[in-house]
């Protein structure tokens, strides 16, 4: 910090929805949050205490220190934090917390998890204002180059940013909609990534206004283009062997990679509610265009929900799933914690992966869809919060405070939607009723 001359220190955790929380301290007082971690009023924290044991305390992880390349001048620096309780043990409610437990138990049993996301997000000319249309920056489409576009040079901007902070871009790109992009996150363990999403998210919106623009993760924002997913390929390694390949099978996926696949595939509608936790993610979920809606897995078939991507040669490190559903908005600790632990029920209970899915799933009709076994995802908020009740697995992955808090928020978010009437139900029946 002397070095680089760093003048305030900002110490980051996110609430259980995911959103980020920020405390500034000056490097004087670093020391002593290491040794005693800064104290904070945990019932103003989405999730949580309660009034009454409000007190909690934010541990700094010093390996997750870095510097905040957009604060010219005076020199910002951040670290994600613990949160745990004034006795010092590990805070229940606190999302980073579950993901480390659930990643020992993938210890436990040998595996190390990792993960690269591809996350998209939409940019708008200026933030929205209530009553009126987004518009966004550009009518470009999937893969689009143009010369003098404002996207291309937010995005080298964000990448510039990005690598400054030690996070690895693997590539960008115009996505399908307009306005519309994707920047991909190089494999990194989990926590680290989950990290690292966190941290993107921040960048995004910070190279955004300095443009003058809007930059917005919402899973939906036009009812007629794509939605903004955040595509997830993960893999389980055992030390420096990938355990999800092997060289014998069609596939190139190991028995191990089987059965994690089948536990996704099990567990899928109890764990939607956390990797689409909003009400407007299933308006991404409902109409097809690369997001998933049906659950079943296929080789290069973007249709299903799980996807074996092609397999590379000579490169057994590449072998990995691809999960579709998983949103750009979602909270990335509580959403990698449930992927990990479905995969790994599946691997415990030797689950059998069903067969797979070659045609274009959503050109199959609602009986051969039937006939081939293949269910739909939940279709709404309040059609996932019922799946994430019956789910014994999203319980004891959560914990119980964290899990019954979700439910309450979700079920008061999906509430205060069904009250409200939408411009769809106003310019469609009050010209006629």
């Amino acid at each position: 910090m002397e070095e680089r001359n760093i003048r305030f220190v900002r110490l980051w955790f996110a609430d259980v929805l995911g959103s980020l929380k920020s405390v500034a301290i000056p490097p004087t007082e670093v020391e002593g949050a290491f040794a005693e971690g800064v104290g904070f009023d945990g019932s103003a924290v989405e999730g949580y205490t309660r009034v009454f044991e409000s007190d909690m305390v934010a541990h700094p992880d010093p390996s997750s220190f870095q510097v905040l390349p957009w604060r010219q001048g005076t020199g910002t620096a951040r670290m994600f934090c613990d949160i745990k309780n004034p006795d010092g043990t590990p805070s229940f409610a606190d999302p980073r917390h579950v993901l480390k437990r659930t990643l020992d138990k993938a210890s436990e049993m040998g595996f190390t998890f990792y993960c690269h996301p591809e996350i998209e997000f939409y940019l708008l000319r200026e933030a929205h204002r209530p009553g009126t249309v987004p518009e966004p920056l550009d009518h470009g489409g999937y893969f689009d180059h143009t010369t003098l576009g404002a996207g291309t040079d937010f995005r080298r901007d964000s990448i510039s940013m990005l690598e400054q902070m030690g996070i690895s871009v693997e590539f960008s790109h115009h996505e399908a909609g307009p306005g519309q992009h994707e920047i991909d996150l190089r494999y990194a363990d989990a926590l680290t990534m989950a990290d690292n999403i966190m941290t993107f998210r921040v960048v995004i919106r910070e190279v955004a206004a300095l443009r003058g623009i809007n930059a917005t993760f919402m899973p939906k924002p036009f009812g007629e283009h794509p939605g903004s997913g955040m595509h997830t390929h993960v893999s389980l390694f055992e030390g420096d062997t990938n355990a999800f390949y092997d060289a014998a099978d069609e596939t190139h996926l190991s028995k191990i990679g089987k059965q994690f696949v089948a536990g996704l595939l099990h567990h899928a509608p109890g764990i939607t509610a956390v990797t689409n936790q909003w009400v407007n993610s299933y308006r991404r979920l409902s109409g097809g265009g690369e997001a998933p809606n049906y659950i079943c897995w296929g080789r290069n078939n973007r249709s299903a929900l799980v996807r074996v991507p092609l397999y590379k040669p000579d490169k057994a490190a590449s072998a990995r799933i691809e999960l579709r559903s998983i949103d750009s908005a979602a909270n990335p600790y509580l959403s990698y914690a449930l992927i990990l632990a479905a995969g790994l029920d599946g691997i415990e209970h030797e689950m059998e992966l069903p067969e797979e899915a070659s045609d274009d799933v959503w050109g199959l009709s609602a009986r051969e869809r039937a006939a081939m076994g293949i269910k739909p995802l939940p279709t709404s908020l309040d059609a996932a919060i019922r799946c994430m009740e019956e789910s014994e697995l999203v319980a004891e992955t959560l914990g119980e405070h964290v899990y019954d808090y979700f439910l309450r928020n979700k079920r008061a978010e999906y509430d205060e939607f069904r009250s409200n009437v939408t411009q769809f139900e106003l310019d469609r029946y009050l010209p006629n009723l």
